[in-house]
């Protein structure tokens, strides 16, 4: 009898299943034990170098990338080449420190800043550990850190990925395992954006040997390890097969007795866009602000916008999704103790006066220039009085449509007076179950409170939609939730109109519809609510 595969567990944040043998990402470089310093200035001088070849490198590798992957990747870059990073780094050298061990405690010092606040930043904090690994590497003249080459099919195993990795990632790579990581983190994105199954947070898994053959589950995040090479093959064409029955799927989304239900697109530029989508349920903005220490210009936004109204059908922009939780060196906001609180989303216009006002007068501007009309919507909305003031500035700009994004319990509970403001509400179930159940969304030990299928949750959700149908206004989910065809039938049972996902979700959300009639949607709600 063979024996019976180990299980492993983390959280699933790709779809698909893939089996092959693991080879484990190679560790950061070691620290050398210091040196003394002959030259400060010289040593100072290498630190600079290390910096400047580091944001070089991610530079060229944005060049080669597209869509999400360029935009992180020059982000990246930017952190690299951030002066008050080298000023850090270059002090602490000409305090006698050599370049390396500058380096690490620059890096360290700037870490730590950002793992103290908690949330998103805590999760970007981790983006520093690779910043820090490959400019370390460059002041010891070694290799920077990268992807490893077998030479054949593999299941990569890490502690962490790098987004600078994950963007670089061949055809050779069947799935992604970490053992840290979340459901937003860069590597997470990048997966689900390339249609590769990957699972995060899982215990244990870099103590799997090179070379034995694992099993990935995307969305049960269950690994099995040790199955045989027969069951690996068994696995690799069920999910060959199925590939290829949803590249065939094509067509609006629709239940099976022809109820219609919009698959929109999340994207973030219009190199995001694919063909045969229904229209973009949520065009994120800030990836247009990134990193910048000036605003994008008014002709800059408008162009931006532009081009993606232009390629698709109905788009609903996002104003500057932005502040303390994810800085904008721009905007100049104050440390908060607890950023996932503070001054974000619509919040920001409280404090930084004109940029609301410049986005959607260049989002209006675009939508003339290309005969469309741009559907327009303000996240992190929390009372009546707020989305008032939000729909009068954007229709005093020409914009006639205007929604509001559904984050905050406070907002969802009071949705049918919401809905007398406005013209549409989009859920974002990521932030919506980090504030119900108080749980950081990037806590791995806390995911079954941010499991989309908490009745608490769907209630809110419920309460949304049927609010949407009394008022006869749409209403949409285009968080995370909205992507995952278990969950699909069950949101449109809650009464949800239309579903915005990554594009490669999309093909997999129209089959799981297209086999449920409406009246099973509603019981699987039922039963979910219950």
């Amino acid at each position: 009898m063979p024996d019976t595969p180990q299980r492993l567990a983390g959280l699933g944040v790709s779809q698909g299943r893939a089996a092959g043998p693991v080879v484990r990402m190679a560790g950061p470089p070691s620290l050398p034990a210091p040196r003394p310093v002959a030259d400060r200035d010289a040593e100072a001088a290498s630190v600079a170098r290390a910096l400047e070849a580091v944001a070089a490198d991610l530079t060229k590798r944005a060049g080669a990338a597209d869509g999400e992957a360029a935009e992180i990747l020059e982000a990246l870059a930017m952190i690299a080449d951030d002066p008050m990073l080298r000023e850090d780094a270059e002090k602490r050298a000409r305090d006698g420190l050599d370049a390396a061990h500058a380096l690490d405690a620059a890096f360290a010092g700037h870490r730590d800043a950002l793992a103290g606040l908690g949330g998103y930043l805590a999760e970007r904090a981790a983006d520093l550990d690779d910043l820090r690994h490959r400019a370390v590497a460059h002041a010891l003249d070694l290799p920077m850190p990268g992807l490893p080459a077998p030479g054949h099919p593999y299941v990569l195993v890490a502690e962490d990925l790098s987004p600078a990795d994950t963007a670089g990632l061949g055809p050779d790579v069947l799935a992604l395992v970490t053992e840290r990581g979340g459901p937003t983190s860069h590597t997470a994105i990048l997966a689900r954006g390339r249609g590769l199954p990957a699972v995060v947070a899982c215990a244990g898994v870099t103590g799997v040997p090179d070379g034995t053959v694992v099993a990935v589950d995307g969305v049960t995040g269950e690994i099995s390890v040790g199955i045989t090479a027969e069951e690996a093959e068994r696995i690799a064409a069920l999910d060959r097969a199925e590939r290829a029955r949803l590249a065939a799927s094509e067509g609006p989304g629709r239940t099976a007795d022809g109820h219609p239900v919009k698959l929109l697109l999340n994207i973030g530029s219009a190199a995001d866009l694919v063909p045969g989508a229904e229209g973009v349920g949520l065009f994120r903005t800030e990836f247009l602000f990134l990193d910048r220490k000036q605003p994008p210009s008014f002709e800059e936004q408008v162009a931006a916008y532009a081009e993606v109204l232009a390629r698709s059908p109905d788009v609903i922009v996002r104003t500057l999704d932005a502040g303390t939780d994810k800085p904008l060196p721009f905007l100049g906001l104050p440390d908060e103790p607890n950023p996932a609180l503070g001054l974000r989303g619509l919040r920001v216009d409280r404090v930084v006066d004109g940029v609301l006002d410049t986005q959607l007068e260049a989002i209006a501007r675009a939508a003339e220039s290309t005969g469309t009309q741009a559907w327009v919507m303000a996240p992190m909305v929390t009372t009546v009085e707020e989305a008032s003031e939000f729909a009068r500035r954007a229709r005093a700009k020409g914009i006639a449509r205007v929604g509001l994004m559904i984050e905050v319990p406070a907002a969802a509970l009071r949705a049918r007076l919401l809905l007398r403001e406005v013209d549409f509400l989009s859920i974002g179930t990521n932030d919506l179950a980090q504030y119900t159940f108080a749980a950081d969304r990037q806590h791995p030990a806390l995911a079954d409170l941010l499991d989309p299928r908490q009745p608490a949750l769907l209630q809110l959700i419920a309460m949304c939609a049927e609010a949407g149908a009394e008022a006869g206004k749409p209403v949409g989910v285009c968080g995370e939730a909205a992507g995952d065809p278990r969950l699909a039938p069950l949101l449109v049972g809650l009464g949800v109109t239309s579903l915005s996902m990554a594009p490669v979700s999309v093909p997999a959300v129209r089959e799981e519809l297209a086999g449920v009639t409406l009246e099973e949607c509603r019981a699987r709600a039922r039963a979910a609510l219950a």
